[in-house]
């Protein structure tokens, strides 16, 4: 260990950036055994570890690390499944720059960060070709059931963890496919699809069942679920788009990101998808985070004419991962910082061009973000085919599923921020339904915590039914 003066940090390679943009496969290589014990030898092995407590899985990095580098690949992949359930997806798609590796001490001293991530990708992967991820086998089987609605991160992650404790778990999903934005939300170049089905496949031969293709609140009644189950978690997500708000955002070709990412992630999978590209267009993507990252390398795949990102701050304010947006501009995006949509312009009804305006930054104001104000007569026009809407997601009407549930002003669903406890007793909710739009590694770790606070209702309810 601490060989970080004497090893440089080093990332898996990328494909080349022309080569990559042709196509829909995962940009980076895997690390071979040598150079993830190589890189795991950087660590410095803190004291007081900031990249655990960076993690909001509080995953004990250092110590996987320590054994990456002494060779002990099996053991390091064992501790890290300990806190997370799904660490290959992790180490693929979290924002490491923002999490762990930002928070670690040998990064602050300018010697480059641990590349964690790309650890843990590797340890991970290298565990499911050994034979390593065992099955899911409850130590005993409990009878009463939990009714999980929502399959994406944080179902899955309460899914097995509450398997593992022995009840009886179902799933339901409005989609055809388990997975949620794992499966429908992130292109294959960034998460191949495989990688998401295996955890599913395991988790079905765990015994963990799905009704998919079932709307909750429409081809269920959430008063049959509570009926069916000792205990129900919502872990629905937010999928409403945030609307542009300019004159003309009704036009042909003005489009929402998730279903247009939706689409794309559909053909992929071979499904037949009755819906435009952005093949031969000039595709302007309105917003700056990870989702506007995800819409502008996937036109640039779909062979668009040119792209271009439209975002009202500057790079250094952008809210994604700033390894995303580098991959994008080395793909061919152009990026249009400090400008905002005042308007789209449509011939007969097809949308012909954005009109921006340039912006300056001011004072933060409450959220600590610095203020953006329009600068006068700075107007300009970008020609646009398509125009891609990745401003944000924000909670669907959950009355439409349960008319009971409090809420809290935004939309999300109230629970307690210890105990995910809603105000329907056995009702529990977790991920983005509760905290709003944010990293799939905090819905894993809600899902976990959750499933956590609801095993011990359910032995709790096993006692009273033994004692009547």
């Amino acid at each position: 260990m601490l060989k970080f003066t004497q090893i440089d940090a080093q990332s898996p390679d990328k494909r080349d950036a022309k080569l990559r943009a042709q196509d829909f496969r995962e940009i980076y290589a895997d690390f071979i055994r040598v150079k993830a014990e190589e890189q795991s030898s950087r660590c410095s092995q803190c004291g007081v570890p900031f990249c655990q407590s960076g993690c909001p899985l509080q995953n004990n990095i250092p110590d996987w690390l320590q054994l990456s580098a002494e060779g002990r690949l099996e053991d390091a992949y064992r501790l890290s499944a300990q806190t997370n359930s799904m660490p290959e997806i992790c180490g693929r798609i979290c924002p490491q720059d923002r999490l762990c590796e930002g928070a670690c001490v040998i990064e602050k001293s300018g010697h480059g960060a641990v590349t964690i991530g790309a650890i843990e990708k590797t340890l991970t992967d290298n565990a499911w070709e050994n034979g390593w991820v065992e099955p899911i086998k409850p130590a005993v089987e409990r009878g009463l059931s939990v009714g999980i609605i929502g399959a994406g991160p944080a179902g899955l992650a309460a899914a097995e963890a509450l398997r593992e404790q022995g009840w009886q778990v179902v799933v339901y999903d409005r989609h055809d496919r388990a997975g949620g934005l794992l499966m429908y939300g992130i292109p294959n170049f960034k998460l191949d699809k495989v990688i998401v089905q295996r955890r599913i496949d395991r988790l079905i031969k765990g015994g963990v069942k799905f009704v998919l293709n079932t709307n909750v609140g429409t081809d269920i009644s959430f008063a049959d679920l509570q009926n069916t189950h000792a205990a129900i978690l919502l872990a629905t997500g937010v999928y409403k788009s945030r609307a542009l708000q300019v004159p003309g955002c009704g036009s042909n070709g003005v489009v929402e990101a998730l279903p247009y990412l939706v689409q794309s992630n559909r053909r992929g999978l071979g499904d037949k998808v009755d819906a435009p590209t952005a093949a031969g267009k000039h595709v302007v993507v309105i917003g700056g985070g990870d989702t506007a990252m995800d819409c502008v390398r996937t036109a640039i795949r779909q062979d668009a004419k040119s792209v271009t990102c439209l975002y009202r701050r500057d790079q250094t304010n952008m809210p994604g991962s700033a390894s995303e947006t580098k991959n994008a501009m080395d793909e061919g995006v152009a990026f249009n910082w400090l400008a905002a949509p005042q308007a789209i312009h449509n011939k007969d009804g097809q949308v012909s061009l954005v009109r921006a305006v340039r912006m300056r930054l001011g004072l933060p104001g409450r959220s600590g973000r610095q203020a953006v104000s329009p600068i006068k007569g700075s107007e300009f026009d970008l020609g646009a085919d398509m125009v891609i809407q990745a401003l944000g997601f924000t909670p669907e009407d959950m009355s439409q599923i349960c008319a009971d549930m409090t809420l809290t002003r935004h939309g999300t669903v109230k629970a307690h921020p210890t105990r995910f406890e809603t105000n329907i007793p056995g009702v529990y909710a977790a991920g983005d339904i509760v905290r709003g739009a944010s990293l799939v590694v905090w819905a894993i770790r809600e899902g976990r915590d959750a499933a956590q606070a609801m095993h011990a209702y359910l032995l709790n309810q096993t006692a009273q039914i033994a004692a009547e």
